[in-house]
């Protein structure tokens, strides 16, 4: 059987996809494999476009046969070449049951295997999807991922305790929260009219920040994760990968809104990806 040559390790991106646009699925394995690496993409929804641009069509996968999807893929003969899996958009709690039993397997047998959790689930107007898939991702997800990537809102209604309103809620959300890693995207700094993404971990706690963008296209917390598990797996420092993570996300914006564009323009921004030369404000906390 024929293998795929790499020198970089696969990683696993299960989220929505969309056809028109750059959320989910699109915009997370593109950022992957611009840096280089190759990536099993396994969509959990599929929809012409945002639910934000109106109404649309959805499909959504049987969840016998998801399920069944899986284990093609846990028991695949190339599973070894996987190192993370990142987990975004769920479309119903079995959903979420079976990604957790796939990620659970594949940590039994690698115990260095990287789960990432995008928790999208939410923001600041609330809920997008129903309770009871919230939930599962709370409860199924956050215990064994290793990193997660909640905006402000998210990190909340995970934790329970509302949307946090100071870097020091921030912080004592994120620690409550449980994963040894978290990015909190879209928190708020101590400078008005900034935002921005707020690391916490044991270790070191920091926050890279950028002006406020008005009206924002759509998908740049599935572009922050996606970033930021491409320049963990290839060993950048963690600031500096927060740092080239957010600069590269806020660039990416800025040229979106120049060219009019409802959606991030990430066919035209690679080089925003892999070399942002956008500055960010570092801050230590």
């Amino acid at each position: 059987m024929s293998k795929l040559v790499s020198s970089k390790p696969a990683v696993i991106v299960i989220s929505s996809h969309v056809a028109r646009g750059s959320v989910g699925n699109r915009a997370a394995v593109f950022a992957l494999e611009i840096l280089g690496y190759p990536v099993w993409a396994i969509p959990t929804i599929i929809l012409p476009w945002h639910p934000g641009h109106g109404p649309a069509t959805r499909i959504k996968p049987d969840d016998q046969e998801f399920g069944r999807f899986l284990d093609d893929i846990a028991n695949a003969s190339w599973i070894g070449e996987v190192s993370a899996v990142l987990t975004g958009y769920m479309s119903s709690q079995e959903q979420v049951l079976q990604t957790a039993r796939l990620i659970r397997t594949l940590k039994e047998r690698n115990p260095n295997l990287i789960h990432l959790c995008d928790p999208v689930i939410g923001d600041i107007e609330g809920l997008y999807l129903s309770q009871e898939v919230a939930a599962a991702i709370r409860d199924e997800f956050i215990p064994i991922c290793d990193i997660s990537t909640p905006n402000r809102f998210e990190l909340g209604w995970l934790t329970g305790e509302g949307t946090p309103t100071s870097l020091t809620e921030t912080a004592d959300l994120a620690e409550k929260l449980g994963p040894a890693t978290v990015l909190v995207t879209s928190t708020v700094p101590e400078k008005k009219g900034f935002t921005g993404n707020f690391h916490f971990d044991r270790q070191a706690q920091f926050m890279i920040s950028h002006p406020v963008l008005d009206d924002p296209p759509n998908g740049p917390g599935d572009l922050t994760a996606a970033i930021y598990l491409g320049h963990l797996l290839s060993g950048t420092n963690i600031k500096e990968n927060v740092r080239k993570t957010t600069a590269s996300v806020y660039e990416i914006l800025i040229h979106s809104a120049q060219r009019g564009s409802d959606e991030l323009t990430l066919e035209s921004d690679a080089q925003s990806i892999v070399n942002p030369k956008i500055e960010v404000l570092v801050e230590d906390i």
